[in-house]
């Protein structure tokens, strides 16, 4: 049953994420957290988080991953292929046809109406992501830390991956205070 459920979620997420592997974000996320609740969404957020720091797609990195997590090698498989079949299926049918087709205004119209749909499903993960970022970090240090991450992105052009590592090296080199500090702590604020 969870193969089946696997292909399925994935291969819809192949089918429907048109305009490559940033369009099919949120609908891994629908499939993955609020449909079969495989994960939470931490844990979606760390593996995004961590897909995007390696090389290649990072739709099929997620399924990938997803995939063996549910159900072992067979799901790693299962995912995967379901993730790239309908992308080299409608490859194959749609370059045969369009390339016939492509100068109709329809056509071209088809194609200009996706790209704002695909625009507010990125704005609405963007939204979620901030959300949870602001309950974790409170409202300063969530908006200093997205300050921050875009300005040395978009203004200084560092890569998304050299700022991710950077950030779960500081997490991991990041000393929590001690047990007895804390107690004292803890004691202080019930009195």
């Amino acid at each position: 049953m969870k193969q089946l459920q696997l292909f399925l979620a994935f291969f819809r997420v192949g089918m429907l994420g048109y305009g490559g592997g940033p369009s099919s974000i949120p609908l891994v996320h629908k499939e993955v957290v609020e449909k079969y609740k495989w994960m939470n969404d931490d844990e979606f957020a760390d593996i995004l988080a961590l897909g995007n720091t390696l090389p290649g797609p990072i739709a099929t990195k997620m399924a990938g991953y997803i995939g063996y997590r549910v159900a072992g090698i067979i799901g790693l498989i299962n995912a995967t292929l379901s993730t790239i079949l309908p992308t080299i299926i409608l490859m194959i049918v749609l370059l045969t046809t369009i390339s016939s087709i492509r100068e109709l205004p329809w056509v071209q119209g088809m194609t200009a109406a996706v790209v704002p749909v695909v625009g507010v499903m990125l704005a609405v993960l963007t939204w979620d992501f901030f959300k949870k970022s602001k309950a974790s970090l409170g409202w300063g240090k969530a908006i200093i830390l997205i300050a921050l991450s875009f300005s040395l992105m978009e203004i200084a052009g560092l890569h998304p991956a050299i700022l991710i590592i950077g950030l779960l090296l500081a997490a991991i080199l990041k000393k929590d205070k001690p047990a007895e500090e804390v107690g004292e702590t803890k004691r202080e604020d019930a009195t």
